[in-house]
């Protein structure tokens, strides 16, 4: 379309340049904020060079901008201009600009890597950077440079930080030029508007309904005080059921706006209509679409982005204040037409302290379809590739590893024929192996219905059988065209056998869909109604293929449960909440859930917010035990355990379904060797507090202590360190088989053994037990500091002492402790010569008239030592 005849859009004076860049360079950066026409005005002047496909983010901004830009040619999607999203495409042999989501972008490069036909592809909305965005990019970016250097990249951003697509796209000293189209929007006034009260950060998932009140008083408020329809942000479709609650009454049309709508409902909501509306929407709304009218919008602030606790393998969404950047977008939605007005909903000082940018989707979510990509492109571990950023290594460890348990990545790291299978499903790989295996067992038609509603998270119930149900019986198009979708994505799987054998050699058990040279098995149709009653709980898992049916509590579990084995969980309580996943993850039901007591779930969905003490349940099916152990068979054991356990040795034979444990018998004839190693192990855990230490064998371990202190070897370090790292030299277990017998041991005995014969016979020399005094008493020698063996002693007893004895070969003096006659000590000293000279004199004057009947004599060193008191006189 000549440019002289597009709409007089901002970016139109630019589209000359962007042409002629894109002729010279190949790729180019186009900056342009939102209401500039870059999205609709850019195509169709680059379609004079050839076929152009345009990929969007969201499958309602690709629909919108075909439906625009075929509006501006006079037609309807499916001529000229065409569309394609995932489940629904209209497009023709006319067809020159081609409007799809990146996700679907990414499917046809793994197909087809030149884009055969294609002159020229516009990533649109790339400062978003969502995953699939950042791998188009990348793929790209080798394509031109392996296969069609021919090929025109440009890549469009609502914002200016476009430094880093340029160095992206461009050579690795040479940017790819950056061209800037200025908009003329409308003044947009901006009102700060935070609440009154206190409000609670979000949490998880949770958005305080103080905030939400908030909002809708904020509306009303807009609607009042000025003219034009409101635009209101809100991070999820509940939060806008919630809103749009709180605004019922209002003589104005409350449409939704998100992205789990059907397409007719999102086209509702960008058309003006008969009076005025408030459009309650998701980020959805925030760039590439134009939502016609709006002369006020409404800001809660907030964002809900994908979360992964790679540790316990919980993916979830999480609310999180917006950025900077986003809230300008949102603002600007204001001005498109007309001068407006925005209202935040925080205050001036919170906005100062918010992100300038959202957070990049490769930081923090699952990457295992992302891994599944890269391993398809031929890129394993995406090295090589032009990412903006690099995926988190420890995330990318995480997801490899899901897709080597489905079966999707060889020991090379090669995709294998059965993750072909999965990445053609066109859905989280998880997701995939539920489709394609639980066909087998649930029929084609139950599975796609399941998986569905899986892959939806507006369900307001946590009992994935009741969605089913109530997806069943209502007339949710949506919900439909995804099962027709997924039905059909069943069919191809196994109407096509994968060429080749799978590097794994036979299937492994836990992937029945798949035989072993990779091709599937035909899966029942499953033709028949579903029941409606629940059916029967104990089925035996496996009987599809053979005719049987599961009844729908039943195939829900096994269906979630070949999603998320290391969720099967069970209840740690009879009638409780409490429940342990095989992945180890201790996790809760909400309060007043009517699946709470259920013995065995199969969760699909769980999180854990920060600061919680266990994982919250929000979505999960029944299942029994047997179906338990046949999904998530990989991780069922059975061992012999001995081993040092919970404080005590324990011996038993175990199964285990992951860190579940499922039955536990006693071995009553443990290997002897074994217990030994148990016992061992716990006391070098739980210290050697364990053992019964006699005085004998403490007074032993002092002395063996102070020796090997003043001598060195080869007296024995008896330290705790020393004594754990050794218990197999000196501790005699014996007969020994739990913690109780350890008080049977003698610890003298085994103290003894570690001192070599050939000094063995010397420790009552280098450290006696007890010392004599020129009284005549033997006195107990303390050994409790090895540095300073203290020997306490009557002053009148050492009468006649000249200095302080000496131990260990004369290398060591005993520390006095010098006391009075009743015990307590009035002097402590190693140099008894000077004590007697200079500490003496006074000691005497002090004592001799409180103790008259002990002799305290003015000469102590000649003086004759005693026990006993002077006799009294008559």
């Amino acid at each position: 379309m000549a440019t002289d005849a597009l709409p007089d859009l901002p970016v139109r004076p630019v589209l000359p340049r962007v042409a002629a860049t894109l002729a010279g360079t190949g790729a180019a950066v186009l900056v342009a904020p939102p209401g500039t026409g870059k999205t609709t005005l850019v195509p169709l002047a680059l379609a004079a060079g050839g076929r152009v496909i345009v990929a969007e983010p969201r499958r309602v901004a690709a629909r919108a901008a075909a439906r625009r830009m075929a509006s501006l040619l006079g037609e309807h999607p499916g001529g000229r201009v065409g569309y394609a999203v995932r489940g629904e495409r209209q497009v023709s042999r006319e067809t020159v600009v081609e409007v799809v989501t990146t996700g679907l972008l990414v499917r046809r490069l793994q197909a087809d890597p030149e884009l055969a036909g294609a002159a020229t592809v516009i990533l649109d909305e790339c400062h978003e950077r969502h995953l699939d965005s950042d791998l188009a990019l990348a793929f790209l970016v080798e394509v031109r440079a392996a296969l069609r250097p021919d090929l025109r990249l440009l890549a469009t951003s609502a914002t200016a930080d476009a430094d880093r697509l340029a160095a992206v796209l461009g050579a690795p000293d040479s940017p790819a030029p950056v061209l800037t189209a200025h908009a003329r929007t409308h003044p947009v006034e901006v009102i700060w508007a935070p609440p009154a009260g206190p409000v609670a950060p979000p949490h998880g998932l949770r958005v305080d309904p103080r905030l939400l009140d908030h909002v809708a008083a904020t509306a009303r408020r807009a609607l009042s005080e000025g003219d034009g329809d409101v635009l209101v942000f809100l991070p999820g479709a509940r939060e806008i059921e919630t809103v749009a609650g709180r605004l019922h009454g209002l003589d104005v049309d409350v449409v939704a706006l998100h992205g789990r709508q059907s397409g007719s409902a999102q086209d509702a909501a960008l058309r003006a209509g008969p009076r005025r509306r408030v459009v309650l929407a998701t980020a959805v709304a925030e760039s590439s679409l134009t939502v016609p009218g709006v002369r006020a919008v409404v800001d809660a602030g907030l964002s809900r982005v994908p979360r992964m606790d790679h540790a316990r393998g919980l993916g979830a969404l999480a609310t999180v204040p917006v950025s900077r950047s986003s809230a300008d977008q949102r603002a600007g939605r204001a001005g498109r037409e007309a001068p407006g007005r925005v209202y935040r909903c925080w205050s001036p000082a919170l906005h100062d302290r918010l992100p300038a940018q959202p957070e990049p989707e490769i930081a923090a979510a699952d990457l295992t379809g992302f891994a599944l990509d890269l391993a398809l492109w031929g890129h394993p571990d995406g090295t090589g590739l032009a990412l903006p950023d690099p995926p988190p290594a420890g995330a990318l460890r995480a997801a490899t590893a899901v897709l080597h348990d489905l079966g999707a990545l060889g020991s090379d790291g090669r995709v294998t024929p059965r993750g072909r299978a999965l990445a053609s499903a066109g859905l989280h790989p998880r997701l995939a192996r539920a489709l394609l295996d639980g066909a087998t067992t649930v029929g084609v038609r139950r599975a796609a219905e399941l998986v569905a509603v899986l892959d939806d998270d507006r369900s307001a119930t946590d009992d994935v059988v009741a969605a089913w149900r109530r997806s069943r019986s209502s007339d949710d198009t949506a919900w439909r065209a995804e099962v027709r979708r997924l039905t059909s994505a069943v069919d191809r799987a196994t109407r096509t056998p994968a060429p080749g054998a799978s590097p794994h050699g036979d299937t492994p058990a836990q992937t029945p869909a798949l035989t072993a040279g990779g091709s599937a098995q035909r899966p029942p149709r499953d033709t028949l109604a579903p029941a409606r009653d629940g059916g029967e709980r104990r089925a035996t898992v496996g009987t599809g293929a053979s005719g049987g049916r599961l009844g729908d509590d039943l195939a829900a579990g096994l269906v979630v449960g070949l999603a998320f084995p290391e969720r099967v969980a069970r209840v740690r309580e009879p009638g409780g909440r409490a429940y342990l996943m095989a992945g180890g993850t201790a996790a809760e039901l909400p309060s007043g859930s009517s699946l709470a007591g259920t013995p065995w779930l199969a969760v699909a969905s769980a999180d854990r917010p920060a600061g919680a003490r266990v994982a919250r349940i929000r979505s999960a099916a029944p299942i029994d035990e047997d179906t338990a152990r046949e999904v998530a068979a990989p991780l069922l054991t059975d061992a012999t355990e001995i081993g040092w356990i919970d404080g005590d040795v324990v011996a038993r034979r175990v199964q285990r379904l992951g860190a579940i444990t499922l039955t536990s018998e006693r071995l009553t004839d443990p290997d002897p060797a074994l217990i030994r190693e148990a016992l061992t192990t716990g006391l070098r855990e739980s210290g050697l507090g364990l053992l019964p230490w006699s005085r004998g064998a403490e007074e032993l371990r002092k002395r063996l202590a102070f020796a090997h202190a003043a001598l060195g070897d080869p007296w024995p370090d008896v330290s705790d360190t020393a004594l754990l790292a050794g218990l197999e030299e000196w501790l005699d277990l014996g007969s020994v088989r739990r913690r109780a017998d350890l008080a049977k041991l003698d610890v003298t005995a085994g103290l003894r053994r570690l001192v070599p014969w050939r000094v063995a016979g010397r420790l009552d020399e280098v450290a006696p037990e007890r010392l004599p005094v020129p009284s005549g008493s033997q006195v107990r020698v303390d050994y409790r500091d090895p540095a300073a063996p203290v020997l306490a002693v009557k002053v009148q007893e050492a009468f006649g002492w000249r200095e302080a004895p000496r131990l260990a070969d004369g290398r060591v003096p005993v520390l006095l402790h010098l006391l009075s006659p009743a015990g307590r000590p009035v002097a402590v000293t190693r140099d008894l010569g000077s004590f007697w000279v200079q500490g003496y004199p006074q000691v005497r004057a002090e004592m001799r008239g409180r103790y008259p009947r002990h002799p305290w004599p003015e000469d102590p060193t000649t003086a004759e030592p005693t026990r006993r008191l002077k006799p009294r006189s008559r």
